[in-house]
């Protein structure tokens, strides 16, 4: 898997009348993605790994779906660059885990990564308009 990207699920499962359940669809997030995800994340306070990929899951309504084996380098790398701190705790389930914070770096690099977002999606947005709208 490539750096920085994680795996993403897009759109729900459909039920015909008497078919089983369509899988879902996987398809790989955009570089940076997964970053900026975990640091607005982190943005509301410290969380451990398994609580970043629920907050995502639940943020996106399920659209994102964010695979432990991408996080946790993601995490890493984020911390190697002193992005984000981590502190051993215990969970909800009172078993013990690192719980991730964002540093003053982290802050900075989140605005930066959220502002370049806007400005591509708006972009983006107007190649995808109709023409003269």
């Amino acid at each position: 898997m490539r750096r920085g990207w994680g795996r993403a699920t897009h759109g729900r499962s459909e039920r015909g009348s008497g078919n089983l359940a369509k899988p879902q669809q996987k398809q790989e997030l955009l570089p940076g993605t997964l970053e900026l995800l975990v640091l607005k994340v982190l943005s509301s306070g410290a969380h451990h790994g398994y609580a970043i990929v629920r907050e995502i899951q639940r943020r996106s309504e399920d659209a994102l779906v964010v695979e432990e084996g991408s996080l946790y380098p993601a995490l890493h790398r984020m911390e190697r660059r002193g992005l984000i701190d981590a502190e051993w705790g215990a969970s909800e389930s009172n078993r013990r885990a690192k719980f991730y914070s964002l540093t003053r770096a982290g802050r900075t690099e989140l605005a930066t990564l959220s502002s370049n977002w806007r400005k591509m999606a708006v972009a983006i947005e107007g190649v995808l308009a109709p023409e003269g709208a």
